[in-house]
């Protein structure tokens, strides 16, 4: 593939902004598309930041999934730390993971301790292990005793606990880093609250490409990398890209929470199905999600029609609901709600190449090793899989476009 002078990047995410600041650093000219009116408005702002090693995929025995998100996330806050300019040490989450094991969890306990210290002895394996956001990313994973599984969870839901050396960051920090950083970039072009319909070849000798929008048609360009979300496959259509065999969209929403007072709750994943997490940021800032509760749309559209907007009595009715939930299992929750300050709900789409039921222990939705970069000559696109991997494979698609 040839050196590009000019990209279309589709989609103002983390993948878009991660992929149109390399580039613009390499002195490519960038035009960063995106529906919404300014970058970084939808799931890459409002998730849990969690920076995968690959413990949360315990369905998937064969570790295709976790070998998948490794490298990815040790790279993360090295690559992110670069393209923002600022150190995430102080957004990062400040204790440990715990895996919380529900009496209803698709793997059982003793399959569930096999497959974390699989995951650990590759960490443990990796180069780069030392780049994670934590030092002790090799570290073992340690199981709760009886004593501290009582202490922390309901052992009627509950059967075993397990702390593993994950941790999360603050996305909305982050978020607000990038947009700045794409604000102060002058090879980035943005062409906000613009819809892409799809893409064209041509015209003019060699593979070049139009960007068909909601306004009309940009460019010529000489690459284009769809970074979307949703809506990706329908323009991936326009330019000859073939569909997988299936796939998925979840429009998923979770509760971000401020307290008006510290408040100790353990970072927790209550593990392996359709179940809920929590992410302690700070003693006053947390993410809580609740599956069932935030799950507000599901389509195996190529474009999926986003969901009905919720009033704000549902809104709080929906926050509620997860705070409640998670309340029942991990009680330090219920601390949390009594001490709420401000409350929000917020996310938006998440794309999978699976689809099925988090319940359903054969469902191809518990794994995400088929991520990556698809292309057709200049055409790119790429299945991020998860938040922490975008920041490599932008890397990826730069070196492919502009090597250094």
């Amino acid at each position: 593939m040839s050196i590009v002078a000019h990209v279309a990047v589709l989609g103002a995410g983390i993948m878009g902004c991660a992929t149109s600041l390399f580039l613009a650093r390499r002195g490519v000219r960038v035009t960063l598309f995106d529906a919404a009116a300014a970058p970084f408005t939808g799931a890459s702002r409002w998730n849990e930041g969690k920076i995968h090693l690959g413990y949360l995929y315990a369905a998937d025995a064969s570790l295709a999934t976790a070998r998948r998100m490794l490298a990815g996330g040790l790279a993360f806050k090295s690559l992110t730390e670069q393209l923002i300019g600022s150190s995430l040490d102080a957004v990062v989450s400040g204790h440990d993971e715990t895996y919380a094991v529900h009496r209803a969890s698709v793997t059982s306990v003793a399959a569930t301790a096999h497959y974390f210290d699989a995951v650990s002895a590759l960490v443990s394996g990796h180069p780069e292990a030392h780049g994670y956001l934590t030092p002790h990313a090799s570290g073992p994973v340690h199981r709760l005793s009886a004593a501290d599984l009582a202490h922390t969870f309901d052992p009627r839901e509950i059967v075993a606990g397990f702390r593993v050396p994950e941790r999360s960051v603050s996305t909305a920090w982050v978020a607000d880093r990038f947009v700045a950083a794409v604000a102060a970039e002058g090879h980035i072009e943005p062409r906000m609250a613009t819809t892409v319909i799809g893409v064209a070849e041509g015209p003019g000798a060699g593979t070049r490409w139009r960007v068909r929008t909601s306004a009309g048609d940009d460019g010529p360009f000489d690459a284009v990398v769809n970074a979307l979300w949703q809506g990706r496959l329908a323009v991936d259509a326009t330019a000859g890209l073939a569909p997988p065999v299936t796939w998925s969209h979840r429009y998923r929403l979770s509760a971000f929470v401020r307290t008006r007072r510290d408040v100790e709750v353990p970072s927790t994943v209550i593990c392996t199905g359709p179940f809920g997490d929590v992410k302690s940021y700070t003693r006053r800032d947390f993410y809580l999600s609740w599956y069932l509760a935030g799950l507000r749309a599901e389509s195996h559209a190529a474009a999926p029609l986003a969901p009905p907007a919720l009033a704000a009595p549902e809104r709080a009715s929906v926050i509620e609901e997860i705070l409640t939930r998670l309340g029942s299992i991990v009680p330090a929750v219920r601390t949390l709600a009594n001490a709420v300050d401000e409350a929000r709900l917020e996310g938006g789409w998440v794309y999978a190449a699976g689809q099925g039921s988090l319940a359903d222990p054969t469902a191809t939705l518990h794994r995400r090793d088929l991520i990556g970069i698809q292309n057709r000559g200049s055409y790119l696109s790429v299945d991020t899989g998860k938040y922490s991997v975008a920041p490599s494979l932008a890397l990826q698609v730069a070196d492919l476009l502009a090597p250094r």
